[in-house]
């Protein structure tokens, strides 16, 4: 065998084939890099568009924070006045017929609080506040509860009694629909029906007007009646006052009655 022989022969490529492989190989790269400059281009299309989406969304934001908020009622225009010292560029307008300063905005901000059925406590017949009445006005638990210092049960206002401020009040009060309730009760001659709230168990006596001669506050069983626009039963771990969750307990009266030394016999309270 010659030595050409003996040398493995290399499988080269024909020319023809060569030549077109690498002209494939070219066509490849430029279609790449074409396609490259569309995708490229078409993203920033895209990006222009959003932006001219962001414009169009920020015009009408502006435009509708332009609008003029028209109240409708002297408690919206309370509101409206409020919303306009928190936001300086907010636009409003208050008709003449609501400009007036009746019902205060603490009026109508406590009625809405009263009837709100997303904080504790049961909607009572008339949206009355007590942080409105005993809180901002200071109004003496026993005026309204007269009798508690002497009766053992502590009993709610009469029409009459509520009446005898409220009759005081200007008309424009009416806008209030608590107001309106409580002046048809008085008209139909009917009481309110409210809702207890705080209820013992038959074999308990508890008598107010003891513990009232004793110095008791009413919030030490209430809790901090004067901040509440709703009456509810609250955890002694969240106002501190030792109110019980659900209702009085026997445990919670007898630790109460041994930190004042007040007498822990049984027929105190069980007769």
């Amino acid at each position: 065998m010659s030595p050409t022989q003996d040398k493995p022969q290399l499988n080269r490529m024909p020319v023809f084939a060569e030549s077109t492989l690498r002209s494939v190989l070219h066509g490849l790269v430029v279609w790449a890099a074409i396609m490259s400059s569309v995708v490229g281009f078409s993203a920033m299309a895209s990006s222009d568009d959003a932006g001219h989406g962001d414009d169009h969304g920020a015009t009408e934001e502006v435009e509708l924070s332009g609008e003029v908020l028209v109240a409708a009622s002297v408690c919206e225009a309370h509101e409206l006045r409020f919303m306009k010292e928190q936001d300086p560029s907010l636009r409003i307008e208050i008709p003449a017929e609501y400009a007036g300063q009746w019902p205060s905005r603490s009026a109508c901000v406590s009625a809405v609080e009263a009837w709100n059925p997303e904080t504790p406590g049961p909607i009572q017949p008339i949206p009355f506040s007590h942080k409105h009445h005993a809180g901002e006005f200071g109004i003496d638990c026993l005026y309204c509860h007269s009798g508690t210092d002497r009766s053992p049960a502590a009993g709610v206002p009469s029409v009459e009694l509520c009446m005898g401020c409220h009759a005081q009040f200007p008309p424009q009060y009416d806008e209030i629909e608590g107001i309106q309730i409580l002046k048809n009760h008085w008209k139909e001659k009917t009481p309110v029906e409210w809702h207890q709230i705080y209820r013992l168990p038959e074999h308990v006596q508890f008598r107010h007007n003891r513990h009232i001669s004793a110095g008791v506050e009413c919030q030490r069983c209430h809790g901090p009646i004067e901040e509440m626009d709703k009456v509810y039963m609250t955890p002694d771990e969240f106002w501190k006052y030792g109110v019980p969750v659900k209702k009085p307990e026997m445990g919670w009266c007898i630790n109460c009655h041994r930190q004042n030394d007040a007498q822990i016999d049984c027929v105190r309270c069980h007769y």
